[in-house]
């Protein structure tokens, strides 16, 4: 059986990047199963001060895809 593959975005309350790049996120999740995971990084100071002037940062399985946007294809190439 095939483990879920994760979609983990790093971003913080009010960025409009953010919202968006969960936007293009849901559907990319559903087409392929994988589960989305939001991190505000607010929460954590390291994480604050690595990606505070990077967000939205996107990840799949723990391996940094894209920055400042959703490169879809670069997503799901990293999906498959």
């Amino acid at each position: 059986m095939n483990a879920t593959r994760v979609i983990t975005l790093y971003g913080r309350p009010g960025c409009h990047l953010c919202d968006d790049a969960l936007a293009e996120l849901a559907p990319i999740a559903a087409d392929t199963g994988a589960t989305v995971e939001q991190v505000n990084i607010e929460e954590d100071d390291a994480l604050l001060l690595a990606h505070l002037e990077r967000i939205p940062v996107v990840l799949v399985d723990g391996v940094e895809v894209c920055t400042f946007f959703v490169d879809n294809t670069a997503v799901r190439a990293a999906l498959s």
